[in-house]
């Protein structure tokens, strides 16, 4: 039986360590970091984790909203997306995932980019609109 993405991905760990690397890269990156500014860094860091290991095949599910309303209002542009894209395929080469579970994973969130962007633009950097208000933190 062929192995899943998420298996193949090195489970829960290997994604847990992408997404954390992944998601300080973004954090130190001024071409979308100001998209972050309002956001609960522990919750986006649980909602990615259980997405992307839902998403290639493995045991977590999702429970955040869809990602149109997540990012309903935040004005992101495509060249931020483009910027997010490109901090994480650095962070998939740095922990030296493998070309082919690189592009099945990319293949896996690139159809996401229509329910993320919101303007037709190649800026970056672009401030986060005073009007949005991001999902409510974790509880503990």
């Amino acid at each position: 039986m062929e192995r899943t993405l998420y298996e193949r991905l090195g489970g829960i760990e290997a994604i847990t360590a992408v997404v954390e690397d992944f998601r300080d890269r973004a954090a130190a990156d001024d071409r979308i970091n100001l998209k972050f500014a309002r956001t609960d860094i522990a919750r986006l860091t649980k909602m990615l984790i259980d997405q992307i290991c839902e998403a290639t095949g493995g045991p977590c599910r999702y429970g955040g909203r869809s990602m149109k309303e997540a990012h309903a209002g935040m004005n992101v542009t495509k060249g931020e997306f483009d910027a997010l894209v490109n901090d994480l395929v650095a962070t998939l080469k740095q922990l030296k995932v493998p070309t082919a579970e690189q592009g099945e994973l990319l293949a896996i969130l690139g159809p996401l980019k229509p329910d993320i962007v919101e303007v037709d633009s190649n800026e970056v950097g672009t401030p986060l609109p005073d009007a949005f208000r991001p999902a409510q933190a974790l509880s503990t």
